[in-house]
């Protein structure tokens, strides 16, 4: 019984000390819980802590099992062995090989406003097969891309666009996505394999199944890791997709108007009409404007110097 006893200590420790070395602002955390609870002999509620911790670290307590449920609130699991692995966090922590710091990338957090774009969006993309959202769309937009068209030829048009939604895909990348948060969390998993394929050949149970639980948990954060992906993406197809809406409307309701009616695109021959199929169902203005809109991109993103991907 004694055996079983410790061995529910030592892995509860474990789990402590797994959490400070993720996070070092943990152990203040479980310091206030540790008090709050009266070194463990009472119960505590969010309440009594939210004004001292994140939701983010209440969380991963009660994720890892270190706050369990009790009768009217919640309760350490085991006192004894976050008094001890608190004792020993500062010098435990420091000689442990541990991953670098990702700072609650779960707790990355879309704006009432991503969420408008993101359902914007998807509304905007019935353009493509309804005839008349895309009819309300392409009329809005011709008002703005109209004098321009009048002014210059159609395919110098699709280079404009393209010129700028590259540049504004590229501005809402480097606004919106944390760089230096993707960065530490490839560094982590990395260092996660590193080390997992050290205990491996060393044959450490003990340390294996530490890295299983913290590989466990940079699996959970991979929905975090996507979110801030995403958000960017939401922005510029919110931005986009009445552009493509407008070229399509243009091209497919009104193609006798559209000056020239052909382009010559290299490596593909021509002249070619705008709406004639060059990659299956792709068009020669969706290729003319994809190879705008790259070439663009990779020139606004060394001109600006702005990094789009982790270093």
């Amino acid at each position: 019984m004694a055996n079983v006893k410790s061995d529910v200590m030592a892995r509860t420790a474990q789990k402590v000390e797994s959490l400070i070395a993720e996070d070092s602002a943990m152990a203040d955390a479980l310091s206030v819980v540790y008090e709050r609870t009266d070194e463990g002999s009472d119960e505590v509620e969010w309440g009594d802590v939210s004004d001292d911790i994140t939701s983010g670290q209440w969380g991963r307590m009660i994720e890892k099992g270190i706050l369990v449920d009790g009768i009217h609130g919640f309760e350490l699991a085991n006192p004894d062995a976050v008094e001890s692995a608190l004792d020993g966090s500062t010098g435990s922590t420091a000689a442990t090989a541990s991953s670098p710091d990702v700072d609650d990338v779960e707790g990355t957090t879309w704006s009432k406003w991503d969420k408008l774009a993101a359902v914007a969006s998807i509304g905007l993309f019935a353009g493509y097969s309804i005839k008349s959202v895309r009819g309300v769309v392409g009329g809005a937009v011709d008002v703005f891309i109209g004098p321009i068209e009048s002014a210059v030829p159609f395919y110098v048009v699709i280079m404009i666009l393209a010129m700028l939604t590259g540049l504004y895909s590229t501005l809402l990348q480097d606004n919106l996505m944390d760089m230096d948060k993707m960065g530490a969390y490839q560094q982590r998993m990395k260092d996660i394999q590193k080390r997992q394929k050290e205990a491996r050949e060393k044959g450490d149970e003990q340390e294996m199944e530490r890295i299983r639980e913290e590989q466990m948990e940079a699996m959970g954060d991979q929905m975090g890791m996507f979110k801030e992906q995403f958000r960017p993406m939401v922005w510029t197809m919110f931005l986009t997709i009445p552009v493509f809406l407008w070229m399509y409307w243009r091209i497919g309701t009104d193609t006798g108007a559209v000056v020239p009616q052909q382009i010559i695109i290299p490596m593909a021959g021509g002249p070619i009409p705008w709406q004639e199929g060059i990659l299956g169902p792709m068009q020669a203005w969706i290729i003319w404007y994809f190879l705008c809109s790259m070439a663009f991109t990779q020139l606004i993103r060394k001109a600006l110097n702005i990094q789009t991907t982790p270093t």
